[in-house]
């Protein structure tokens, strides 16, 4: 593995998990915020693509200006479905293992629009992530309750759950269709990648440029979080003092860049083999911290669901197959001496 590989996958590491532990904080300060959020990680993007891909309006396209429509059209509906979900009382960690069931989406979709087919064992694979999703809904479900601001008596107390775990429910609603939606993005940028090659900065710099416009709507909410953001208490970071949910917004941002590139610069540099087995590390670190340090509940049950998404995931990808046939050779060698 060269330097350049090595320094990809630890800012993999770097950049994802703190982006993750950014994201919380914002919405543990606002939980509505999801929105402000997207809306700042596109806008940033966006300049920074505008000025390296877009050589500041100068830059040639590769890929036909039409064909980004649609492939827009899903990357922001998936990224702001994604974020929206946590103002319906969706917890983080039942968030990170939802969007870790992207290979069941992924498959579903395959073989409902390509006609895929698949060996029995991926098929397996994906039953365990589908039931491991379902225990950690299952088991998270009963566990929602908004914040009150009063005490309220036991009748009507009951009536604000029940409105609590509706409001619960269409957040996984959100959190289903926004994954169907990113594996439908990905099997239509497979083919704009086989038709036209592969352009993944121009790609990533035009899927955050065009949305913009798709804000102006919401405006008017975006006003009002970033109103709730500056009205934080002052923070002091690194010798610089901001309102500290601004001071959240910031690192997010920053940390989502740094993400984005590093993955982008990882699947250049190492085998699509490599590039899963990091993304699935990683996914399981940031799960791993978000449970630990901000004490998000987390029982038997959602372990157990947990394990299923990440050895089915790994099961589907080869990894696991790979990594006992290491061993098994060795003993095979072992036994004929």
């Amino acid at each position: 593995m060269n330097i350049k590989a090595a320094l990809a996958i630890c800012m993999v590491f770097v950049g994802c998990c703190s982006n993750v532990i950014f994201l919380e904080l914002v919405v543990k300060e606002d939980p509505g915020a999801g929105n402000l959020a997207t809306f700042l990680q596109f806008l940033f993007i966006a300049i920074i693509g505008f000025c390296t891909v877009g050589k500041f309006g100068t830059g040639e396209r590769k890929i036909p200006f039409k064909q980004y429509i649609l492939l827009v059209g899903f990357f922001w509906i998936s990224s702001v479905a994604n974020n929206y979900a946590f103002d319906f009382n969706i917890s983080m960690p039942l968030h990170m293992i939802f969007r870790a069931g992207s290979l069941m989406a992924n498959m579903a979709m395959g073989v409902w629009i390509l006609k895929k087919k698949y060996p029995p064992l991926k098929y397996v694979a994906i039953f365990m992530i589908s039931a491991g999703i379902a225990i950690c809904t299952i088991v998270s479900s009963g566990d929602v309750k908004a914040p009150r601001e009063t005490h309220v008596d036991a009748a009507e107390e009951e009536r604000l759950q029940f409105i609590d775990w509706l409001w619960w429910c269409l957040g996984i609603a959100i959190l289903t269709f926004a994954l169907f939606v990113s594996a439908r993005m990905g099997i239509f940028q497979e083919s704009l990648y086989s038709k036209y090659g592969k352009h993944p900065w121009e790609a990533l710099y035009y899927a955050h440029l065009l949305p913009l416009v798709l804000w102006l709507p919401t405006i008017p909410n975006i006003i009002g979080h970033v109103k709730v953001a500056t009205d934080t208490p002052l923070m002091i970071l690194f010798g610089v003092t901001l309102p500290r949910q601004v001071m959240w917004l910031v690192l997010y941002v920053l940390t989502q860049g740094l993400c984005i590139s590093a993955v982008y610069v990882l699947t250049t540099e190492c085998a699509s083999l490599t590039v899963t087995l990091t993304v699935t590390l990683r996914k399981f670190v940031s799960l791993l911290f978000s449970i630990l340090y901000f004490r998000n509940p987390f029982t038997v049950g959602h372990w157990i669901g947990t394990l299923l998404v990440f050895i089915g995931t790994l099961i589907f990808t080869e990894l696991l197959q790979k990594f006992v046939a290491l061993f098994l050779p060795a003993k095979t060698e072992k036994k004929k001496e």
